[in-house]
Formats: C-alpha cells, structure tokens, sequence
C-alpha cells in the first residue's frame, strides 16, 4: 500500500545554476563558443586524416576516432546543458534522461580505453619500430578501435540497466546541468549497493588499468628514448608521442582533481563546493575535447602541413 501510494517519477528536473541566473546568460555564451571549437576542431581534424592518404596510419585512425568521440561525447550533453541555461524550468524525461547518461557514460569509458590503445601504438612504435608494421597491421588496428566502442557502450549499458531499474518515487530534482549518473543514483528510493558495486569494478577496469597500461607503456617509451645516443633522434622521438603523453594528462588529470578532491563539512562552504563541484564538470566536459585539437595541431608537424593543405586547396577551389 505505501509502495502504491508513492508517486513515480516520470520526468527530472535539472537543478543546474538556477539559483544564480544573473551566471547563466554568462556561461551560455562561454559554452556555445567552446562548443563550437570542439566542432570546428574536432572536424577538421577528422576531415584532414580521413583526406590526407599521408595520415593514413594507425596513430592518426586512432586520432580520427578520438576526435569522433569528443563530438559525440559534448553533442550527448552540451546542448541539454546550453537548453537549460535559457529554460525557466529545466526538465528533462526519464527515457531521455537514461539516454544521455548512456551516451556519456559511454563515449567516457570508451575514451579511456582507446587513450591506453593509443599508448600501445607509441611503444609499438618507439620501442619495436621494426615490428611496427606487422603489430600495427589494418586487420589489428580497425578491431583495436572497433573493441574500444563496443566495451564502453556495453559498460554504459550495464550501468544504465541497473540505474533505471531502481524505483525512483520522491524528489526529482538533480542538482546538476545533466543526467550525471551519480546524481540520479542519489534520488532512487531504493538500496543502490549493487549500482556503487557495479561502478566500482567498472572504474577499475576503465580508468585504473588503461592508467596504468599508459603508465607502464610510458616507461618503456622513455627508456628507450634514453638511449637514443643524439639529441636530435631523442627530440624526434618524443615528439612523436608528446601530443598523446599531454592529452592524457590533461584527461585522467582532471579526473583525480573532480573526485579526489576532500568535501568540505561546513555548510555554508558545501554550498559553494557544490556549485564549483559542477562547473568544474561542466568545463571538464568541454575543455578536454576542446584542447585536443588544438594539442595535437600545435604539437604534430603532419597533422599541421595537412591543415595548411586542406585550407590552400579550398581557398584554390573558392
């Protein structure tokens, strides 16, 4: 009888900076303007090595699917995001709602994983540049990629799953800009032990192996360049995997300070902490995809000689 007379929740309601507008209209601009560099960005560079038969090689497919993932990864929650800055009132369905957890959990857990296949792909490379060729083959790099979408999306799914499962009849209103899952666990009116179970191995898996798959890659990359006997070969070396090595850091980096971070006790100061806990996600989501890009455009010399090209040859064509 209690369980009947509890209302179901159909629909959530996004918390967000509602209790700040005078910083909404501030933050719409800010975050349309990133996004639209993660798209310019991120495009080009898919464009550029999907163009240029000069970057058809195992490291820049696996940038191609990188810079995929990031449009896919901000397109799943940004606009939601950008939406709710305008709305008065910001709702969002409980299908919908499971859907963009879905998306973003998995172009999450698959970023992490294809992050650690990128490092194989540098000690391949570094380590046995004889092998290379043979160990970095089209049969081995496509499925490398292929498995990397397959494990995240089936993770997300398992996660999902057991979410929408749970009972969600009492308060409705997620304080955040989106369907963050650990939010939405927060309001099920139910035991979620097996959800922070489930989530606990699965951060095992997708962020503390590929870390320390990197980790260990990285040494053997540095070793290996140590040795190089010129400067110039030790230079060249590096610069190979700079990029890569910059990218991850910035990625797993950001991680370690959302989460590790301690939670305040006052609070007044709890308040504070929670609205910079989420802007802090919010840019996070943003500013990895957004300085991608630009990382690997800055720091790699054929990812820059393929730009220049495509933008002389459209300007030619004009």
């Amino acid at each position: 009888m209690e369980e009947a007379n509890q209302s179901i929740v159909t629909e959530f309601v996004l918390l967000g900076l509602s209790d700040q507008p005078r910083m909404e209209k501030t933050f719409f601009v800010l975050i349309l303007l990133m996004y639209l560099v993660i798209l310019l960005g991120n495009g080009i560079l898919i464009l550029v090595t999907f163009l240029d038969s000069n970057l058809h090689t195992p490291m820049y497919f696996f940038l191609g699917n990188l810079s995929f993932l990031d449009i896919c990864y901000t397109t799943s929650s940004i606009p939601l995001v950008l939406d709710g800055f305008l709305t008065p009132r910001k709702t969002i369905s409980f299908s919908g709602c499971a859907v963009q957890m879905f998306l973003s959990f998995a172009m999450g857990a698959t970023e992490c994983v294809l992050l650690g296949m990128m490092a194989f792909d540098r000690y391949v490379a570094i380590c046995n540049p004889l092998r290379y060729p043979m160990v970095m083959s089209k049969a081995a790099y496509v499925p490398m990629a292929i498995s990397s979408w397959v494990a995240g999306g089936v993770n997300s799914l398992v996660q999902i799953s057991l979410a929408v499962q749970l009972p969600f009849c009492g308060d409705n209103i997620i304080n955040h800009f989106t369907c963050e899952i650990l939010a939405v666990l927060k309001l099920a009116c139910a035991d979620i032990s097996i959800n922070v179970i489930s989530m606990g191995v699965a951060n095992v898996i997708f962020l503390g192996i590929p870390v320390l798959f990197i980790f260990v890659s990285y040494i053997f990359i540095l070793t290996t360049i140590l040795r190089i006997p010129s400067a110039e070969g030790r230079r060249k070396a590096f610069s190979t995997c700079s990029a890569h090595l910059t990218v991850v850091v910035i990625f797993y980096g950001t991680i370690l300070f959302m989460y590790a971070k301690p939670k305040s006790k006052d609070p007044l100061r709890a308040d504070k902490q929670d609205v910079s806990d989420k802007l802090i996600s919010l840019f996070y989501g943003v500013l990895t995809p957004m300085l991608n890009p630009i990382i690997y455009s800055l720091r790699n010399k054929d990812v820059k000689v393929a730009v220049k090209k495509l933008v002389s040859q459209e300007c030619f064509t004009q």
